[in-house]
């Protein structure tokens, strides 16, 4: 396995749910949730992954991100998607593997919850879940739970990926107000750009 990041330390707390309103991603263990309908798999870093269906909302071409100077590593940018200043996460750098290397084919990973997305190196393919099941990790190299399961199958094996764990509670509060931050500035500039006098 190339990550050389160890993932410890405290998760952020499960967002919580209305009455009547389905999780927003996969929660483990996987057999105590609904059995995901697919697989997108994706490859980063140089290894193969995969999310469940349900927990990508959306697959994106790489647009042009606003990176304001002192923004951490593993935080690639901001995209405007729709007057919302969604974090793009370079997954690769938040592992410790480097930085993923833009190519015509990157993608971006848009997430259900709340709004964030992963920059990936390309993605490669969607499994339907009947043909690949999926097998246990040891938790010894589940780095912290973000590797939930194998897959397996004529492609070779994939590390399903459980996208609630992929930040540790102290980046995702970063996060949070980071992205509050790039919040106050689109709207700023929306607000400019609506101006009566017309200057922007």
């Amino acid at each position: 396995m190339p990550w050389p990041r160890p993932r410890h330390g405290p998760r952020p707390a499960p967002a919580p749910v209305a009455a009547g309103e389905p999780p927003a991603r996969l929660i483990r263990p996987l057999s105590d949730a609904a059995p995901p309908a697919a697989f997108i798999l994706f490859a980063t870093a140089g290894t193969n992954c995969a999310l469940p269906r349900e927990a990508v909302r959306e697959l994106l071409p790489l647009p042009r991100l606003d990176a304001p100077p002192g923004l951490p590593g593993p935080l690639a940018g901001f995209m405007n998607l729709g007057g919302t200043a969604v974090p793009v996460l370079d997954l690769a750098a938040l592992l410790g593997a480097g930085s993923t290397q833009i190519g015509p084919y990157a993608h971006l990973l848009l997430l259900a919850g709340p709004p964030r997305a992963l920059l990936v190196d390309r993605v490669l393919d969607v499994w339907p879940a009947g043909g690949v099941p999926p097998r246990p990790v040891d938790p010894a190299h589940s780095l912290g739970g973000l590797i939930v399961a194998e897959l397996e199958s004529d492609g070779g094996t994939a590390h399903l990926l459980d996208a609630g764990q992929v930040l540790l509670a102290q980046e995702a509060a970063i996060l949070a107000d980071l992205s509050a931050t790039a919040q106050r500035r689109l709207d700023a500039w929306a607000g400019a750009r609506g101006s009566p006098d017309g200057s922007a």
